[in-house]
């Protein structure tokens, strides 16, 4: 089983690349932020708490998350692996998530770190503002906000994989296909 950790902060391209991902290796996309915009959408009340915290740019308590998690996995017992796509954004959500996955006999297999400088971050952010009807995507103030709370909270993550010795960085500018290409070759060595 592939299990990837797809990272970089916001804007980084995680989407686009787990959408490749899935189309070649067949992993189930596991991306908080859906999970979460599902329950904003169907308007269920710890939707409506997340829509707030996530318009002020801050994060939805980890038990919610990992519950969250807990129920995906559960529901695709045969997939051939996951991405997981904007978690864990703390190290206490990576020690959760190696938990979980430990009780369910798995582990992640690779963490490969999207790098994107903050000021293309935010030019990225703001253009698929236009387009997506985010509000956490069309304000800048509230973009340069959730970048620091990635660089304060979310970035030190990596040094948690680091320690395991499954961490790669790769360069997150250029084409989708160079990106795509890079990460390839990371999971050829972690397969």
């Amino acid at each position: 089983m592939l299990n990837l950790v797809l990272f970089g902060p916001p804007g980084a391209g995680k989407g686009t690349q787990s959408q490749k991902l899935i189309e070649k290796f067949g992993l189930i996309h596991l991306s908080t932020g859906d999970l979460l915009r599902g329950e904003i959408t169907q308007g269920t009340e710890l939707g409506l708490e997340a829509k707030k915290l996530m318009d002020d740019g801050k994060l939805v308590p980890d038990a919610v998350v990992i519950g969250m998690i807990s129920n995906k996995l559960d529901a695709n017992k045969d997939a051939k692996g996951f991405i997981f796509d904007g978690f864990p954004r703390t190290v206490a959500q990576a020690e959760a998530l190696d938990s979980l996955l430990l009780s369910k006999q798995s582990a992640i297999s690779v963490m490969i770190a999207l790098e994107v400088n903050d000021a293309e971050l935010e030019q990225r952010l703001l253009l698929r503002g236009k387009s997506s009807g985010r509000l956490d995507d069309a304000n800048p103030e509230v973009i340069r906000k959730r970048i620091k709370e990635y660089n304060d909270k979310t970035a030190p993550v990596a040094g948690f994989y680091q320690g395991q010795n499954k961490y790669t960085s790769i360069n997150g500018i250029g084409s989708v296909e160079d990106i795509f290409t890079s990460i390839n070759s990371v999971i050829a060595t972690y397969k």
